[in-house]
């Protein structure tokens, strides 16, 4: 099993597409931010294929420290959630 990371999206873009690779850099960091950017907002993105991007509220809540075995208070916090579409779950089976 081999690691991606953006670098390789942006060389695929770029095989793909064709263009500079500077442009293809451009163009995966701009679709990071939009999606990003949404999340900041509370809007869902949502893309065919892929998934749901959506923002999820944490309520505060009590938790254990595994080193000390003390309580402490964790903090309400947003989170982001990302829902598979079916076509992705389908395709990795």
């Amino acid at each position: 099993m081999k690691k991606l990371n953006k670098q390789d999206l942006a060389e695929v873009l770029h095989a793909k597409l064709g263009g500079t690779k500077v442009s293809a850099d451009l163009a995966v960091e701009t679709l990071i931010e939009f999606i990003t950017d949404s999340l900041k907002r509370g809007d869902e993105v949502s893309l065919a294929g892929l998934g749901i991007f959506s923002v999820k509220r944490r309520e505060a809540r009590d938790a254990r420290n595994p080193r000390t075995g003390e309580t402490i208070r964790v903090q309400a916090m947003n989170v982001p959630k990302f829902r598979a579409a079916k076509a992705l779950k389908d395709s990795v089976k």
